[in-house]
């Protein structure tokens, strides 16, 4: 998977002039723990580095970030979004889509996942699962709008390696 930007065909006329989503760079480490952060997704019992340093060791294209071109000539680009996906085989997982609070409601979430989808379905995967917390009802509201439905399942989990 290559860098895309917005003029190459992801949504043509897009809200965020410049933006280019592509793939996440060990340096975009802490903007994305600190936009994690800042949307309300860290608990104390993960460690988003290793959650980062695992990703890396796994399907590492499968993690896209957004990012905004510096307000000035030779200025950093600003990172505003993040996703991370895997395929197993038997379907895909999202985690991690974060949209910076000051570039929300200007479709970057959706961009986002249509960017995600779109590699999982060329790897051959036939269904996406992710997890939102019941009481997050505005991100709910979210999938929603894009497709997603609850499915007729509990999520269990077993923490095999302890990130403490």
């Amino acid at each position: 998977m290559s860098d895309i930007g917005l003029n190459s065909g992801v949504q043509a006329g897009a809200p965020l002039p410049g933006l280019n989503i592509r793939v996440f760079h060990p340096a975009d480490e802490t903007a994305a723990v600190a936009l994690w952060g800042a949307c309300g997704l860290l608990r104390p019992w993960n460690d988003p580095r290793k959650d980062i340093a695992r990703k890396l060791a796994e399907q590492p294209e499968l993690f896209l970030v957004a990012v905004l071109p510096g307000a000035q000539p030779g200025e950093a680009e600003r990172l505003i979004g993040t996703v991370m996906a895997g395929y197993d085989g038997h379907r895909g997982w999202v985690y991690y889509l974060a949209v910076d609070l000051a570039w929300q409601r200007h479709s970057l979430g959706r961009l986002l996942m249509q960017r995600v989808e779109a590699e999982l379905l060329a790897l051959g995967c036939p269904k996406i699962n992710l997890m939102v917390r019941a009481e997050n009802t505005a991100v709910l509201d979210f999938y929603a709008r894009l497709g997603f439905s609850a499915d007729a399942s509990v999520s269990l989990g077993k923490r095999l390696i302890p990130d403490t």
